[in-house]
């Protein structure tokens, strides 16, 4: 797999001033939020889905594994008055704070939340001088970490898979070099090594360290397990007929969500060349089109919006098959916990 970076670049090169929630309308319509609704919002961030979710009369859960956005979103949860509950968790077990009589939704904006690329001491943005971090939980391995500990095989597959970095050799051999030198300690440290290695050209849109920034995010924050396995939560805690909404902001992400609704689908498999396989009973049934992406009037008002995709389902009464990892064809990377101090 390969990211599909489309205009995102923005957010690793500084990004908007403030985050905006994406596909709003259409994310409200899919997910049918209603008085009595229990919705869990995966990705509370600003608080953008879940101040609109509970304006449509329905009570919250919202996640996020970032500290700081948990203590920006009190001044909402005090003016809920008790129908939102906001907990520091990462989405991937939000299983475990759905209530006993499961969700009527999920929601999920699986993209780099804009307060912390302003943020320069999270390490986001290459734009702004700060330590190499990257965490999106504050902890764990950082990416000074695996720069400075990987095996140069391992960053080419991380550069390479995450990022799309064609120079990914070249890239992760000048950084095994530099480092016996100099520990890399900030963004402008491996910026400027990216810079001096793929220099950028008057017809690049993008900075050269762009995609390499983008693939230590990922693979610091394990974010394709992570969406991986809150898919897989969502369907065990949904109640029948109960909506999962997911937004993606390139193919990496977007892939992982449509593997999942295809594979839940309940379609037989097979081919000319392979036996069919048994259909098996379907967990989620569409809602609408396969895929909805951003209107051009919204993408010309937020550039976030231009690589948005929408996916979304709606729980049906048959068991979840359980977790299964090998229908995302995820890559083999490097271990991070081997990669921490």
């Amino acid at each position: 797999m390969v990211a599909d970076l489309g205009d995102r670049t923005s957010e690793a090169d500084g990004g908007p001033a403030r985050h905006i929630p994406v596909m709003l309308p259409e994310v409200l319509t899919a997910l049918h939020a209603a008085p009595g609704k229990v919705i869990l919002d995966g990705t509370f961030g600003a608080g953008g889905y879940t101040s609109a979710i509970l304006d449509a009369g329905a009570d919250v859960i919202a996640l996020d594994r970032d500290p700081t956005a948990i203590a920006a979103g009190q001044a909402l949860v005090a003016a809920a008055g008790g129908r939102l509950k906001l907990v520091q968790s990462r989405f991937s077990v939000l299983a475990e704070h759905a209530p006993e009589g499961g969700l009527d939704g999920v929601v999920l904006d699986i993209g780099v939340s804009s307060m912390q690329i302003d943020e320069a001491e999270r390490g986001f943005s290459f734009q702004k001088k700060g330590p190499l971090d990257m965490r999106m939980s504050a902890s764990g391995v950082t990416a000074a970490d695996v720069v400075n500990r990987g095996k140069v095989s391992d960053l080419i597959r991380i550069f390479g898979f995450l990022g799309e970095e064609k120079q990914a050799g070249r890239i992760a051999r000048a950084i095994e070099k530099r480092r016996a030198e100099q520990p890399f300690e900030t963004t402008r440290d491996l910026a400027g090594l990216i810079e001096t290695v793929v220099p950028r050209k008057a017809k690049d849109k993008i900075h050269p360290a762009t995609r390499v920034f983008q693939a230590l995010r990922i693979f610091v924050n394990d974010e394709l397990g992570e969406l991986a396995s809150a898919l897989f939560a969502a369907e065990r805690v949904l109640k029948p007929g109960g909506r999962l909404v997911v937004v993606t902001f390139h193919s990496l992400e977007d892939r992982i969500v449509k593997a999942f609704f295809q594979d839940r689908a309940g379609k037989a498999g097979g081919s000319r060349h392979l036996p069919m396989v048994a259909a098996r009973a379907a967990t989620f049934a569409p809602v609408g089109k396969p895929m909805i992406a951003a209107s051009d009037d919204e993408a010309s008002r937020n550039p976030r919006a231009r690589s948005a995709k929408l996916r979304a389902g709606i729980r049906t009464e048959a068991p979840s098959p359980g977790s299964d990892l090998s229908i995302f064809n995820l890559p083999e990377l490097a271990s991070l916990a081997r990669l921490g101090g």
